[in-house]
């Protein structure tokens, strides 16, 4: 079938949030370990879609990899860092408690700078996946952060909002139930579903209900808690608030605060009653009981498990997936205490994840296609230490992730971006009459012009990944090569002409275009200059339109 059609197909009975499917069978592989041909077709779907913009190299190395390798490859985080934010603010707004390059994060409330610090931050936030290493890390992060959304613009320390992203990385790939603690006492996330504010004299349910609404049990027909779980819970978590004091602001508890009486759940979690406690522990006891209560519901992983398929499979989940792959995925996730690493190794290794169903069927998010585009093209960026520059460049990729619907480091609400949860259109959301021609605007822009900050230009260079192709002066495995690494999907006969039409217009015989690639890249050939020139404008044509294609929007 025809993947464009596919996926214009209309839908009429798709799921909602984790209601029980009713779509027509896809495929019913299973979570049985991919045992098919391994080549850079699987190699480059595996990380096209937990990788930003894979690169020729990387493709080449996991193709001769088994598929084990590669996933363990992938998680493998033991030589990625995570620096933080810095000052490179100081030409505009000079910051006299930081200075230029170090980082602002631990720096006191400055209500002059937050503004400045909260665009260092969400263009810092958009160069981890730009400048990622071959490692799911940067995929894990968006999805948590997705999953478990604050809104930087309402947070009013920037340093409050890096550390939650902080968070989400130091357990993006550990343990859930953990991951799930510390985000419920973070202080960003206190101040964004007001726990700051919820005391025993004046209970506040915001944080309660998402608690179990989103981030741990869903709105599927199974998870049946109940109003009163939510006051409960919200009874719970009394206390807790912000230490403003402390440089950055910390979370603190208020035993005062805290309701210490006892709390009887519904039925649906077997009328536990978790009892109240008092001191300065109180809180983080009868948070782990909380949380001890909830995750002892077969549905939470469920639910965890139908969110990352969403995010790295596909958006329609049928009986058959639901059965073959949801379930038994869900049992490894509990059977492992909700560690993260076994369900992303079992799901990415299985036969499912490679189905040729599940292949070049997803549209690229707007973070997978502009910084992916960065990453896949191998683009330059300055000195590390020219500190302003690299971040107008980051601003600009940040920018473009706003005008297309993917404000990174504002999700539009707390339940994330649209696109993986909302039925019917899901990852149909990201392309529009107005986000289309701004995807496009942004592919060429960094193709042919470049982003120009003092004298440095961000600019595509094609020599760099040409050089990389098997025989780049060979017209066709050029274009066969380029096609390959850009899109998921093979071309039609007429569609590949038309390339070859760029680089020989006319008809012009095959050796036209051998001579100008060999005139191009040799210095001492008497055309050089004129070849080189010529080439190099052919080359950027060609790619520029491959990427035009509707076949470049999908993963």
């Amino acid at each position: 079938m025809d993947r464009r059609q596919f996926l214009s197909l209309k839908k009429n009975n798709l799921n909602d949030g984790d209601n029980k499917p009713k779509v027509e069978r896809r495929t019913n592989t299973g979570l049985a370990k991919y045992n098919g041909t391994w080549t850079k077709a699987e190699a480059a779907h595996l990380l096209r879609r937990t990788l930003y913009g894979p690169k020729v190299s990387e493709i080449n190395a996991f193709a001769s990899k088994t598929v084990s390798q590669a996933v363990d490859a992938l998680l493998d985080t033991s030589g990625y860092s995570f620096l933080p934010p810095v000052n490179n603010y100081q030409n505009q707004t000079p910051d006299t408690a930081v200075a230029y390059g170090s980082t602002w994060v631990n720096a006191p409330l400055n209500v002059n700078l937050e503004g400045s610090r909260k665009v260092s931050l969400k263009s810092w936030l958009w160069s981890l996946p730009a400048r990622q290493k071959t490692t799911i890390m940067e995929k894990m992060i968006v999805f948590w952060h997705n999953h478990m959304p604050v809104q930087i613009q309402d947070i009013p320390l920037a340093s409050l909002a890096y550390f939650y992203v902080k968070v989400l990385n130091d357990y993006a790939l550990g343990n859930f139930k953990t991951l799930v603690k510390q985000i419920t006492v973070d202080p960003a996330m206190l101040y964004y579903l007001n726990g700051r504010l919820n005391t025993k004299n004046a209970p506040d349910e915001n944080y309660a209900r998402e608690l179990q609404e989103l981030f741990t049990l869903g709105k599927g027909p199974n998870s049946k808690y109940t109003e009163d779980d939510v006051k409960a819970a919200a009874r719970v978590l009394t206390g807790f608030n912000i230490n403003f004091t402390t440089t950055p602001f910390s979370t603190g508890f208020s035993a005062v605060n805290h309701d210490s009486t006892n709390k009887t759940f519904s039925s649906f979690y077997g009328n536990k009653t978790i009892s109240g406690k008092t001191g300065v522990t109180a809180g983080s006891l009868e948070l782990d009981d909380l949380l001890g209560m909830i995750f002892s519901v077969e549905e939470v992983s469920k639910h965890i498990c139908r969110k990352l398929y969403r995010f790295f499979v596909y958006y329609e989940i049928d009986a058959n997936s639901e059965a073959n792959v949801i379930e038994p995925l869900a049992k490894i996730f509990r059977d492992n205490n909700y560690e993260i690493k076994p369900v992303l190794k079992a799901l990415l290794e299985s036969e499912h994840f490679y189905d040729q169903w599940n292949r070049a069927c997803v549209i690229k998010d707007p973070l997978t296609h502009q910084a992916g585009l960065v990453r896949q093209w191998e683009m330059s960026f300055p000195t590390a230490t020219d500190y302003e520059t690299n971040y107008q460049i980051y601003a600009v990729g940040s920018y473009f992730g706003q005008i297309t619907q993917m404000n990174l480091g504002d999700p539009p609400s707390v339940s994330g971006w649209e696109a993986w949860y909302q039925m019917p259109l899901y990852h149909r959301i990201w392309l529009n009459s107005d986000s289309l021609p701004k995807r496009n605007q942004f592919q060429d822009y960094l193709m042919w012009i470049g982003h120009k900050v003092k004298s440095f230009t961000f600019i595509v260079d094609p020599w760099v990944v040409t050089k990389q192709f098997s025989d780049p002066k060979n017209a066709d495995k050029l274009i066969a090569d380029a096609c390959e690494f850009l899109l998921p999907l093979a071309l039609s006969n007429s569609q590949i002409a038309s390339l070859k039409e760029i680089l020989l217009p006319g008809g012009i015989p095959d050796y036209n275009w051998s001579d100008e690639y060999r005139a191009a890249t040799d210095s001492g050939d008497p055309n050089h200059t004129t070849a080189l020139s010529t080439a190099t404008s052919k080359l950027r044509s060609l790619y520029k339109n491959i990427m035009n294609l509707s076949e470049y929007q999908l993963s």
